[in-house]
């Protein structure tokens, strides 16, 4: 039995993304910058997902405090 590719790679991104109900996401180090407090999930290629459906980049997210 063959799996396609993008299921597969769909399936194993879902295993490796980690949720957290309730996380701050700051865009500074001096966490002065709040981009989303709340549930998010971080997807296996390092973007922010937030229950909107909203993207966060993992060039603007400095660091996740859970």
């Amino acid at each position: 039995m063959a799996i396609p590719a993008d299921v597969l790679r769909e399936e194993l991104s879902n295993i490796m993304s980690e949720e957290y109900d309730h996380a701050v996401v700051y865009g500074d180090f001096e966490q002065e910058t709040i981009l989303h407090e709340g549930a998010v999930r971080l997807l296996a290629n390092g973007w922010i997902e937030l229950p909107t459906g909203r993207l966060l980049s993992p060039d603007a997210v400095h660091h996740i405090d859970t």
